[in-house]
C-alpha cells in the first residue's frame, strides 16, 4: 500500500511537471525567444514540495490544502497568460494547416519505407519522432492554446484524484469533490474560452487582462478541499458562541455559497454584465451564460437564507430547552444549561421576545 502512496505521489507530480514544460515549449514557440524557457525554472517549486511531502508526509496530502495542485497552477499558469494575449496576432488558416499535415504523413511514410530496411529499429523511432514533433509544429496556435486549456482543467481533476488522500478525508468526500470539480472545470473553460473568442474583446489589451485574472482568481478554489469538509469544533465556551456554530454545523455548505458568490460565479456575471453593460458585446451565448450565473447567484442567495433559517430555528428550540450543543454538525445531545450570556446572544439572534420564553412550542416533534 505504501509502495503504491508514493507511485501515485511521483506519477501525479511528474504529470504536471510535463504539461507545465509543454506549456512552457508553446510559449517559446509563439514568442521565438529562448529566454521564456527561465518559466521552466517555476518547477523547481514543485520539486521541492514532492521532496518535502515525500520525507515528511510519507506522500500523502495535507488537510484542506493541496500544495502540489497550488504548485501546479503557479507552474502552468503564467504559460496560458502568455499564450493567450500572444492569442490577437495568431493567425489560423484551416486549409494550408491541413496541407502541411497531409504533406508531413507523407513525408513520415515515405521516410519509414526508407529506413525500416536498411537502418535499425532506434533511428527509425528517432526519424519517427522528429515527424512527430513537425506535425505538432503545424498545428495552428489557437488550437494549440484551447488544448493546453482543456488538458489543464483535465488534469487537475485526474491529478486531484490520483494524490494520495491525507487520514482527514475520506474516499465518499473524495469522490463528492472530484464531482463538483467536473462542474467547476467545465464552467470555467466556457467562461475563458466564450469570453476570449470574442473579437471586441481582442482588440482591448486592458480587457483580455481583466477576464485572465478573473480567470486566474477562479482558479483557486482547486487546491482547497474545504467544500466536502466540516470544520471541528472544540467543546470550549468561545466555540459555543453563535457564529462558531453556524459555521461548525454548515462550513461546508457556506463554502460552497462563498465560492459561488465570489469566486466563480458572482465574478463571472460581473464581467458578462461589463461586456454587455459598458462594452455593448452582444450574442447568443453570452446572454445565456450571464442569465445562468444570475440563476446560479440567486439560488446561492436562497440557499444562504434557508440555512440561516434553518440554524434560528434550531438555536430556539434549544434554547427553549435550556440546552446547548457544542458543535450541531454532530448528533444534537444535551448538555449543561446555557450560560446567562450565551443565552442573551442566542435571545439576540433568534429576536426572541422576554416575555415569550416561558411558553412552549404549539408543535414539539
Amino acid at each position: 500500500m505504501e509502495l503504491m502512496v508514493l507511485l501515485n505521489a511521483l506519477v501525479t507530480r511528474l504529470l504536471f511537471v510535463l504539461h507545465s514544460l509543454i506549456g512552457v515549449w508553446r510559449v517559446t514557440a509563439v514568442k521565438k525567444e529562448p529566454k521564456y524557457w527561465l518559466l521552466a525554472l517555476l518547477n523547481l517549486l514543485l520539486c521541492l514540495e514532492t521532496g518535502l511531502t515525500l520525507k515528511f508526509k510519507q506522500g500523502r496530502g495535507y488537510k484542506w490544502f493541496s500544495p502540489a495542485i497550488f504548485l501546479y497552477l503557479i507552474c502552468i499558469v503564467p504559460s496560458l497568460w502568455l499564450l493567450e494575449i500572444h492569442h490577437g496576432t495568431q493567425y489560423c488558416g484551416n486549409e494550408p494547416g491541413a496541407v502541411q499535415v497531409n504533406v508531413s504523413n507523407q513525408d513520415f511514410n515515405q521516410s519509414r519505407d526508407s529506413n525500416y530496411g536498411s537502418e535499425g529499429t532506434d533511428h527509425h523511432i528517432i526519424q519517427t519522432a522528429k515527424v512527430f514533433v513537425n506535425q505538432l509544429s503545424t498545428i495552428c496556435e489557437t488550437v494549440w492554446t484551447l488544448a493546453l486549456h482543456q488538458t489543464f482543467l483535465l488534469l487537475l481533476v485526474v491529478g486531484r484524484w490520483l494524490l494520495p488522500i491525507g487520514v482527514e478525508i475520506t474516499r465518499d468526500q473524495l469522490s463528492q469533490l472530484l464531482l463538483m470539480f467536473v462542474g467547476t472545470a467545465a464552467d470555467i473553460l466556457e467562461f475563458a474560452s466564450e469570453t476570449l473568442d470574442i473579437e471586441d474583446v481582442r482588440k482591448n489589451y486592458a480587457l483580455i487582462n481583466s477576464i485572465l485574472a478573473v480567470w486566474t482568481w477562479s482558479m483557486l478554489q482547486f487546491p482547497l478541499d474545504l467544500a466536502v469538509q466540516h470544520i471541528g469544533c472544540k467543546p470550549s465556551a468561545p466555540a459555543r458562541r453563535i457564529p462558531s456554530l453556524l459555521l461548525c454545523r454548515y462550513s461546508a455548505e457556506l463554502w460552497n455559497i462563498g465560492v459561488s458568490l465570489f469566486i466563480q460565479d458572482g465574478p463571472f456575471f460581473i464581467v458578462r454584465s461589463i461586456l454587455m453593460g459598458h462594452f455593448r458585446i452582444f450574442n447568443q451565448m453570452l446572454v445565456f451564460f450571464t442569465a445562468k450565473n444570475i440563476l446560479v447567484v440567486t439560488l446561492q442567495l436562497y440557499r444562504l437564507a434557508v440555512i440561516t433559517l434553518d440554524f434560528r430555528a434550531t438555536v430556539l428550540q434549544k434554547s427553549r430547552k435550556g440546552e446547548v450543543c457544542c458543535c450541531p454538525c454532530e448528533p444534537y445531545e444535551a448538555r449543561a444549561h446555557a450560560t446567562g450570556h450565551q443565552e442573551n446572544e442566542m435571545k439576540e439572534f433568534v429576536a426572541f421576545p422576554p416575555k415569550e420564553e416561558s411558553q412552549a412550542p404549539s408543535e414539539d416533534h
